[in-house]
């Protein structure tokens, strides 16, 4: 893994940290093109893993865990991001797997990143 993709890496990890407490144990990403794809493990706190013990439980998390984060990066995309990627984050989306504690994320910028 790059240099460029480590502070990605650490971007993402922060923002995940303030906005749910807990960032992600495990995160990888790969540039392709204008695409930063992310796969996060360990994203679960232990208070969510609680919830989801449920049917409805696993809804609730899965909906903050991926409606929210889209919802928080369209008002505020991370400090440094755009900077280090030299292009302006257009879109994100994410989907997260609560059975096996993963999320994937796909950034979505202007330019092909470099």
């Amino acid at each position: 893994m790059g240099k460029k993709e480590t502070v990605f890496n650490d971007i993402v990890r922060k923002m995940r940290k303030e906005i749910y407490g807990k960032g992600p144990e495990r995160i990888y990403t790969h540039f392709v093109e204008n695409m930063a794809v992310t796969t996060m493990h360990g994203i679960l706190t232990p208070t969510e893993k609680f919830i989801t013990q449920s049917e409805e439980g696993k809804k609730v998390i899965h909906s903050a865990r991926t409606q929210m984060i889209q919802d928080i990066y369209k008002m505020q995309v991370p400090e440094g991001m755009e900077e280090l990627i030299g292009s302006k984050l257009l879109h994100l989306f994410s989907d997260v797997k609560i059975e096996e504690d993963m999320a994937v994320s796909v950034f979505i910028f202007e330019k092909p990143i470099v």
